[in-house]
């Protein structure tokens, strides 16, 4: 039917991604109380201090969004505000979230990610980095980029593995809990991030190591 949500699943075997559920809902209530989620992820105000954490009711209301913005991707063929769940394949495990923050007139999209705690230092991240890019670029991307809060290294090395490209800091670009920081700057382009040459270090984390314990 048109406007219908269009059901996307990305995986590479270790790692699938899929539209979040209601039945998430608490997954993504319990990750957004995690004080990693809620400093680089969740929402602030103008002085960068935290919202609450997000009770059931909120996260099925955020997840009622997501699917309000895959219905209008399945309209209109672009994929801002779209999101999808991070599952270990294997197991069905949820262990995180990426999802479109935004998608321009100009075919520049940006996304981001985050990793439940108990899932963290898997290559969940990495491998979910990777998908997320590469459909990106099918669904015709001209440009992905990510935007990372300087100090939030683990960020910063999954945007190193998956192949992304440091542009440069923005300096005094956020602010967190009134105090301002500098934020970072990764992107690819189509070309070059097809033509990337993983480093040993990608090689571990995306194809040799299982995303679980």
């Amino acid at each position: 039917m048109p406007g219908e949500s269009p059901v996307v699943t990305l995986s590479d075997g270790l790692v699938t991604l899929r539209p979040w559920s209601r039945d998430d809902a608490w997954f993504m209530a319990e990750a957004n109380a995690d004080p990693a989620i809620r400093r680089y992820n969740g929402s602030h105000d103008r002085q960068g201090h935290p919202t609450p954490p997000l009770s059931i009711p909120d996260a099925e209301a955020v997840i009622d969004q997501f699917a309000l913005n895959w219905r209008a991707f399945a309209a209109t063929g672009t994929p801002s505000g779209v999101a999808f769940a991070i599952l270990d394949t294997r197991s069905g495990e949820l262990v995180g979230c990426c999802g479109v923050d935004d998608w321009t007139k100009e075919d520049v999209a940006q996304f981001g990610y985050w990793i439940a705690p108990n899932a963290r230092g898997r290559g969940c991240a990495t491998r979910a980095a990777i998908l997320l890019t590469r459909w990106l670029f099918d669904v015709g991307a001209a440009r992905v980029f990510l935007t990372i809060v300087a100090g939030n290294e683990d960020s910063v090395a999954v945007a190193r593995r998956a192949g992304f490209e440091y542009e440069g800091t923005m300096r005094a670009h956020g602010v967190w809990q009134g105090k301002r920081c500098d934020v970072m700057w990764f992107a690819a382009l189509p070309l070059e991030w097809a033509m990337r040459r993983p480093d040993e270090e990608t090689q571990r984390a995306t194809r040799r190591r299982p995303c679980r314990r």
